[in-house]
């Protein structure tokens, strides 16, 4: 009887582990596809980069809006700033909502160009 306490307490210490990793790996990939947007985004307008970094949230299955974040940029130097909240399961029947913060901050070495229309 013991072992199937210890086996069924492991079992949702796994299981939480497994729902938080995955939540965390979606939320770095994330990131970096939003770090690499802004890099190499000096061709784009913000409006162009926020509706990027919206693309990406649906992508990665996150719930971004467009007030979760804000998109600035002075010269060749582009931030990022924002967070959203996403429950995750801990335990059959519990979910705790989790928030993420993401601050992408980049300069590039290109040029800044006009965008095309």
């Amino acid at each position: 009887m013991k072992l199937l306490i210890k086996l069924a307490i492991v079992a949702l210490i796994a299981n939480a582990a497994w729902h938080v990793m995955a939540a965390y790996t979606s939320f770095y990939r994330f990131k970096d596809a939003v770090q690499e947007t802004t890099q190499f985004g000096n061709g784009k307008s913000i409006d162009q980069l926020r509706a990027r970094v919206i693309a990406l949230a649906g992508d990665y299955d996150l719930p971004i809006g467009d007030d979760d974040f804000t998109v600035t940029r002075e010269g060749q130097h582009t931030t990022v700033d924002g967070s959203y909240s996403k429950p995750i399961d801990l335990a059959p029947g519990y979910s705790r909502p989790w928030t993420f913060e993401f601050h992408v901050d980049t300069f590039s070495e290109a040029p800044v160009s006009s965008p095309s229309r």
